[in-house]
């Protein structure tokens, strides 16, 4: 016996009022379905725009660290201060990172941009697992111990097995005077001595 026979013998067995509630069940089954797959997706779309919104809050509590915690400094000052030597940035975020209480795995230099008399040295940084004070602590401490570094980007996710944790991307710059060329500075100490000998 087929589907359809069998289908057909169940309908001419029941009573009209059964029929009538199969019919119901057939109609009403799908709406109920499609009902619930909407509330599931609105469910979905509520915890991520919530997820989000905890970013954001996060993002805003780091920006205001930045603003309130970083004395600002006249362009003159920095400069007058800044030497030819560039700071160890693997060394100087290695400190930052015992400060905040977790241990620095890697960092990725890029190559050195050389551009108006300055020269920028660069590092990309993840960091993984990170609470916000952590991170919080560590970026204070990165722009706070020296004036010639600078966090030039951000990427901040939260840790998907943690909510409570996040995952960071950074670059992370510091910056410095470009050298005398050796010309420069051999024809300086010559004419210094020309001078002292006339």
């Amino acid at each position: 016996m087929s589907v359809s026979d069998s289908a057909r013998d169940f309908w001419d067995r029941i009573s009209p009022r059964e029929r009538r509630l199969v019919i119901v069940a057939a109609v009403a089954l799908p709406l109920i379905l499609a009902l619930w797959l909407g509330l599931s997706i609105r469910d979905g779309l509520v915890d991520i725009e919530a997820r989000n919104e905890k970013t954001r809050k996060a993002l805003r509590v780091l920006d205001g660290m930045r603003a309130d915690g970083v004395p600002q400094q006249k362009g003159d000052d920095v400069v007058a201060m800044m030497g030819t030597d560039p700071l160890s940035l693997p060394t100087y975020l290695d400190t930052a990172a015992k400060a905040a209480g977790f241990t620095l795995k890697t960092t990725s230099p890029h190559p050195a941009q050389t551009r108006n008399g300055f020269v920028t040295n660069s590092v990309s940084v993840t960091l993984d697992d990170l609470s916000i004070d952590q991170l919080k602590t560590f970026l204070s401490t990165v722009e706070t111990n020296s004036k010639v570094v600078m966090v030039t980007h951000i990427d901040l996710r939260r840790d998907f097995r943690d909510k409570a944790k996040l995952d960071v991307n950074l670059e992370i710059s510091t910056y410095s005077k470009e050298p005398p060329a050796k010309g420069e500075g051999g024809g300086s100490a010559a004419g210094s001595a020309t001078k002292k000998g006339g």
